[in-house]
């Protein structure tokens, strides 16, 4: 086994500080979405709606190239590394997605049915 030289260290250190920054732009970006999804006081959740899907597109990319990051493997053995879409950055893209879009579709379904209904109480 090779002992790891100086150059690939700092390659390897670049390479974790990479993650850890790509990480944290990942979580940023979800928070950008869901505070354009449900923290826009006066809007519809039709105009919501139509904010929220470039941002989420944003927000995929970057936890896309994070998971990216994540999968990338410098060492020499051949075998592959995980796949992109199954890292940590990609499944909480997808838990995210998922979360907020049940919260959103609930909250939609609440104004629209129930706060009529209540108002006219």
């Amino acid at each position: 086994m090779k002992r790891p030289t100086g150059q690939n260290r700092s390659l390897r250190m670049l390479l974790e500080l990479g993650k850890s920054i790509s990480f944290f732009l990942c979580i940023l970006s979800l928070y950008w979405v869901m505070l354009s999804a449900f923290f826009v006081p006066g809007s519809r959740w039709q105009e919501r709606l139509a904010a929220c899907a470039v941002r989420v597109a944003v927000a995929g990319c970057f936890c896309f190239a994070s998971g990216l990051l994540f999968a990338w493997r410098r060492d020499e053995s051949r075998e592959p590394g995980p796949s992109p879409i199954s890292t940590l950055p990609m499944r909480l893209f997808f838990w995210c997605m998922s979360g907020m879009s049940t919260i959103f579709l609930l909250s939609w379904y609440i104004e629209e049915y129930y706060l009529p209904w209540a108002r006219k109480s």
